[in-house]
């Protein structure tokens, strides 16, 4: 771990590394709340339930925690809106 709060770096091919929190995170864990009943979800429904604002950094530390959560991006209503729904089909290790 490093000083910061215990996060670690997670490397990618080509990217930097990432530090992300453990899942004992309380934005993490409402997050993962949110996503736990297997259904899609909107970035909105998300940011209001869990009360976070970077839904898609919350998502990527997860996944980085072992989640799979699937993107989808949907084109709603009559103006078009662009809106991204995240579904967790597996939840993150319990011991990040």
């Amino acid at each position: 771990g490093s000083a910061a709060g215990g996060a670690f770096p997670v490397l990618f091919p080509g990217r930097r590394a990432m530090n992300n929190a453990t899942i004992r995170s309380a934005r993490l864990e409402r997050v993962r709340q949110v996503l736990s009943d297997e259904k899609p979800h909107s970035t909105w429904e998300i940011m209001r339930r869990g009360k976070v604002a970077a839904v898609s950094a919350c998502v990527a530390e997860l996944r980085c925690l072992g989640a799979r959560i699937d993107c989808q991006l949907r084109i709603e209503g009559p103006e078009r809106r662009r809106i991204f729904y995240y579904t967790m089909t597996k939840g993150p290790r319990q011991d990040g």
